[in-house]
């Protein structure tokens, strides 16, 4: 799945453990989720300064779910 792949790229770009890297999505009717994983310790780069590369993600993803009329959503876990 293109946003799957979009999501892993960018967050193995950003951290220092790309091995730890896990994104799963979940598809609804009109919304998707997306949920990312990475490492405890590579949880600020992948959030940014005042959240700003976790705003830049979210801006991306939507972007790209508009194609598809759909909504997409952004988790980022623990």
């Amino acid at each position: 799945m293109l946003i799957e792949e979009l999501v892993r790229n960018i967050a193995k770009a950003l951290v220092d453990n790309p091995d730890e890297v896990q994104v799963s999505v979940v598809e609804g009717e009109q919304t998707t989720v997306v949920e990312l994983r990475v490492d405890p310790d590579d949880l600020g780069k992948v959030i940014g300064k005042q959240g700003r590369t976790a705003r830049a993600m979210r801006t991306l993803l939507g972007t790209a779910g508009s194609k598809d009329n759909k909504r997409v959503l952004l988790e980022i876990l623990e």
